[in-house]
Protein backbone atom coordinates (compact mmCIF):
# COMPACT_ATOMS: atom_id res chain seq x y z
CA UNK A 1 0.00 0.00 0.00
CA UNK A 2 0.94 3.28 -1.22
CA UNK A 3 -0.01 6.04 1.12
CA UNK A 4 0.91 10.19 0.61
CA UNK A 5 0.66 12.32 4.14
CA UNK A 6 0.11 15.49 4.19
CA UNK A 7 0.81 18.29 6.34
CA UNK A 8 -1.07 21.49 5.26
CA UNK A 9 0.24 24.97 5.40
CA UNK A 10 0.38 28.13 3.88
CA UNK A 11 4.17 28.98 4.38
CA UNK A 12 5.17 25.42 4.07
CA UNK A 13 3.22 22.26 3.25
CA UNK A 14 5.21 18.95 4.26
CA UNK A 15 4.32 15.81 2.25
CA UNK A 16 5.78 12.52 2.93
CA UNK A 17 4.94 9.32 0.70
CA UNK A 18 5.09 6.22 2.65
CA UNK A 19 5.01 2.38 1.41
CA UNK A 20 4.12 -0.62 3.60
CA UNK A 21 4.26 -4.29 2.61
CA UNK A 22 3.29 -7.06 5.03
CA UNK A 23 6.35 -6.60 6.93
CA UNK A 24 7.69 -3.59 7.18
CA UNK A 25 7.07 0.57 6.17
CA UNK A 26 9.82 2.71 3.83
CA UNK A 27 9.52 6.33 3.03
CA UNK A 28 9.38 6.65 -0.40
CA UNK A 29 9.90 10.20 -0.62
CA UNK A 30 9.06 13.25 1.51
CA UNK A 31 9.74 16.98 1.07
CA UNK A 32 7.90 20.42 1.81
CA UNK A 33 6.21 23.19 -0.38
CA UNK A 34 7.43 26.19 0.59
CA UNK A 35 5.72 29.49 -0.50
CA UNK A 36 7.53 32.77 -1.01
CA UNK A 37 5.97 34.95 1.68
CA UNK A 38 5.75 37.55 -0.92
CA UNK A 39 3.09 35.94 -3.14
CA UNK A 40 -0.45 37.04 -1.93
CA UNK A 41 -2.80 33.83 -0.10
CA UNK A 42 -4.52 32.85 -3.78
CA UNK A 43 -0.81 32.78 -5.46
CA UNK A 44 0.48 30.14 -2.36
CA UNK A 45 -2.33 27.61 -2.91
CA UNK A 46 -2.17 27.75 -6.45
CA UNK A 47 1.23 26.66 -5.38
CA UNK A 48 0.31 24.32 -3.15
CA UNK A 49 -2.43 23.07 -5.06
CA UNK A 50 0.00 22.85 -8.19
CA UNK A 51 2.49 20.74 -6.69
CA UNK A 52 0.12 17.94 -5.16
CA UNK A 53 -1.17 17.29 -8.52
CA UNK A 54 2.56 16.76 -9.51
CA UNK A 55 3.20 14.74 -6.14
CA UNK A 56 0.28 12.85 -6.73
CA UNK A 57 0.89 12.21 -10.56
CA UNK A 58 4.52 11.29 -9.84
CA UNK A 59 3.87 8.88 -6.78
CA UNK A 60 0.19 7.28 -7.62
CA UNK A 61 -0.95 6.86 -4.25
CA UNK A 62 -3.83 4.68 -2.83
CA UNK A 63 -5.01 6.40 0.00
CA UNK A 64 -4.32 10.38 0.81
CA UNK A 65 -4.00 11.09 4.36
CA UNK A 66 -4.36 14.45 5.88
CA UNK A 67 -4.49 15.84 9.57
CA UNK A 68 -7.64 17.53 10.62
CA UNK A 69 -7.45 20.93 12.07
CA UNK A 70 -6.74 21.65 15.17
CA UNK A 71 -8.14 25.07 16.39
CA UNK A 72 -5.69 26.51 18.71
CA UNK A 73 -6.02 30.31 19.55
CA UNK A 74 -4.45 32.17 16.77
CA UNK A 75 -7.60 32.38 14.33
CA UNK A 76 -5.38 33.83 11.71
CA UNK A 77 -3.17 30.68 11.51
CA UNK A 78 -6.31 28.64 12.08
CA UNK A 79 -7.42 30.30 9.00
CA UNK A 80 -4.65 29.97 6.81
CA UNK A 81 -4.24 26.13 7.42
CA UNK A 82 -7.95 25.54 6.64
CA UNK A 83 -7.12 27.17 3.36
CA UNK A 84 -4.35 25.16 2.71
CA UNK A 85 -6.26 22.39 3.72
CA UNK A 86 -8.95 23.13 1.40
CA UNK A 87 -6.50 22.86 -1.46
CA UNK A 88 -4.90 20.01 -0.28
CA UNK A 89 -8.67 17.90 0.31
CA UNK A 90 -8.85 19.08 -3.49
CA UNK A 91 -5.94 18.05 -5.24
CA UNK A 92 -6.76 14.46 -3.61
CA UNK A 93 -10.45 14.71 -4.74
CA UNK A 94 -9.83 16.03 -8.44
CA UNK A 95 -6.96 13.13 -8.85
CA UNK A 96 -9.88 11.04 -7.12
CA UNK A 97 -7.32 9.47 -4.09
CA UNK A 98 -9.72 8.33 -1.50
CA UNK A 99 -8.35 10.05 1.61
CA UNK A 100 -8.47 9.76 5.27
CA UNK A 101 -8.69 12.61 8.22
CA UNK A 102 -7.27 11.85 11.36
CA UNK A 103 -6.53 14.39 14.70
CA UNK A 104 -3.10 15.32 16.04
CA UNK A 105 -3.81 13.30 18.94
CA UNK A 106 -4.67 10.36 16.77
CA UNK A 107 -1.32 10.70 14.91
CA UNK A 108 1.23 11.02 18.24
CA UNK A 109 -0.73 7.99 19.91
CA UNK A 110 -0.19 5.86 16.43
CA UNK A 111 3.68 6.60 15.99
CA UNK A 112 4.40 6.81 19.65
CA UNK A 113 2.13 5.17 21.73
CA UNK A 114 1.23 8.31 23.59
CA UNK A 115 -1.72 11.09 22.09
CA UNK A 116 0.03 14.17 23.98
CA UNK A 117 3.61 13.07 22.52
CA UNK A 118 5.92 16.33 21.70
CA UNK A 119 6.80 17.10 18.41
CA UNK A 120 10.46 15.55 18.73
CA UNK A 121 9.20 12.44 20.55
CA UNK A 122 6.93 12.35 16.95
CA UNK A 123 10.21 13.00 14.99
CA UNK A 124 12.24 10.03 16.78
CA UNK A 125 10.01 7.51 16.63
CA UNK A 126 9.26 8.24 12.33
CA UNK A 127 13.10 8.06 11.76
CA UNK A 128 13.15 4.75 14.02
CA UNK A 129 10.09 3.10 12.28
CA UNK A 130 11.12 3.73 8.96
CA UNK A 131 14.59 3.44 9.66
CA UNK A 132 16.21 6.31 8.87
CA UNK A 133 19.32 7.12 9.82
CA UNK A 134 18.39 10.82 10.68
CA UNK A 135 15.37 13.27 11.88
CA UNK A 136 13.64 14.24 8.59
CA UNK A 137 13.52 17.80 7.74
CA UNK A 138 11.77 20.39 7.81
CA UNK A 139 9.61 19.50 10.74
CA UNK A 140 6.63 19.65 7.98
CA UNK A 141 8.22 16.53 6.34
CA UNK A 142 8.29 14.49 9.26
CA UNK A 143 5.02 15.57 10.42
CA UNK A 144 3.64 14.06 7.11
CA UNK A 145 5.38 11.02 7.29
CA UNK A 146 3.91 10.59 10.67
CA UNK A 147 0.52 11.53 9.13
CA UNK A 148 0.57 8.75 6.41
CA UNK A 149 2.06 5.97 8.90
CA UNK A 150 -1.30 6.96 11.15
CA UNK A 151 -3.11 6.85 7.55
CA UNK A 152 -1.83 2.99 7.00
CA UNK A 153 -2.82 1.78 10.30
CA UNK A 154 -5.96 3.27 10.01
CA UNK A 155 -6.48 1.81 6.36
CA UNK A 156 -5.79 -1.56 7.74
CA UNK A 157 -7.84 -1.47 10.14
CA UNK A 158 -10.45 -0.81 8.21
CA UNK A 159 -9.94 -3.46 5.53
CA UNK A 160 -9.73 -5.46 8.72
CA UNK A 161 -13.14 -4.62 9.87
CA UNK A 162 -14.32 -5.37 6.15
CA UNK A 163 -13.55 -8.70 6.13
Amino acid sequence: MRILGIDPGTAICGWAVVEKDNYSSKAVDYGAIVTPSSMDASQRLELIYANLLDIIERYEPQYGAVEKLFFGQNTKTALAVGQARGVTLLALRHCKVPMVEMAPSEVKQTVTGYGRADKHQVQIMVARLLHLSQIPTPDDAADALAIAMTGIEWVRYQEVLRD
